[in-house]
């Protein structure tokens, strides 16, 4: 499969497509949101680089003093309206961040708060929505063959996903790994990390059944206004034998963890601000000492942002794209 261009290529057309319309059919057509990760909010700050970060990458934001980002944080499926305190519904959480290197150049991480994908490859994701969708047509057998039949997937499924106290206070891991080569040309492949200072902080199911349905979001801003939040980006590091191109195969917890830098969130933002509402995270880094590591997924999620946006962008009145 060949990697989505910078120009705008959709690599496989009715793959991306097909997936998008299945996307569509879990959570219902809700033109100018997101298929996935639909309901979501916008932090802006600064990543500042680890004196590791350079040792691993060449990429200039691991060699910058600090480097501006814009970072997303979303609840799970497609529904805008998805209540945040509904432990069966609104995860995983996602989060995105925009590293901003110079006008029109940047570099995104885009993660989720369970550690792994439940699939491989895009074909495999697409029979995994359409046996989500028999679930939810009262049709569990179907879902419960293709578990049966895929262990990784049973495994991301089965994971426990607790509604943190803030999204701020929420793990999260980027799908898939990549390459990182230094300004020697020494390359290793690593899956970034994003954990909160303060640690992690979870509800129990009672506990978020007293929140409001909207309280990640209600709460986020009053934090900030009590001071900046420090977020840990970390490298895992792969190992002989651990596998680089499946997202679906989690490495053991012990290997290897490079801080990579320290992202500082000043302030929630507006998302609908014209140079926001258009954002397209996007899955492949596209920056000189960091390119994916050979994982389908890579390319597959990567075009169907690029899809969904440009229809997201549409809905929106933004011709310009």
């Amino acid at each position: 499969m060949s990697t989505t261009t910078t120009s705008g290529t959709i690599s496989n057309p009715t793959l991306t497509q097909n997936l998008l319309d299945s996307l569509d059919q879990l959570s219902g057509l809700h033109p100018g949101f997101r298929p996935a990760h639909a309901k979501g909010l916008m932090c802006s700050g600064t990543f500042t680089p680890s004196p590791e970060a350079a040792k691993l990458t060449r990429a200039p934001h691991a060699t910058n003093p600090s480097t501006p980002v814009t970072v997303r944080y979303s609840d799970g499926t497609g529904l805008p309206t998805i209540p945040d305190n509904d432990p069966a519904r609104s995860g995983p959480r996602g989060m995105a961040i925009r590293f901003h290197l110079d006008e029109h150049v940047h570099t995104d991480i885009v993660a989720h708060s369970t550690d792994g994908f439940p699939v491989h490859t895009g074909e495999e994701f697409l029979e995994f929505l359409h046996a989500a969708a028999a679930f939810g047509a009262g049709k569990p057998e179907v879902m419960g063959a293709f578990l049966g039949s895929h262990p990784n997937a049973k495994r991301f499924v089965e994971a426990p996903k607790p509604i943190p106290t803030s999204f701020t206070r929420e793990a999260f891991f980027a799908v898939t790994s990549f390459k990182f080569m230094n300004a020697e040309g020494v390359s290793r492949h690593g899956r970034f990390r994003i954990r909160p200072e303060a640690g992690t902080e979870y509800l129990s199911n009672e506990q978020a059944a007293a929140k409001s349905p909207n309280f990640l979001f209600d709460e986020i801003g009053q934090r900030l206004t009590k001071g900046p939040i420090k977020l840990g980006v970390f490298v895992q590091m792969a190992e002989s034998g651990d596998d680089v191109t499946n997202a679906s195969v989690t490495w053991p917890s012990s290997r290897q963890e490079i801080p990579f830098g320290t992202i500082t969130l000043t302030s929630r933002v507006d998302d609908q601000a014209p140079e926001r509402r258009k954002l397209i995270f996007d899955p492949v880094p596209r920056v000189d000492g960091i390119e994916p590591s050979g994982d389908p997924l890579t390319d597959v999620r990567s075009d169907i942002y690029l899809l969904s946006g440009r229809r997201r962008r549409a809905a929106a009145g933004d011709t310009n794209r």
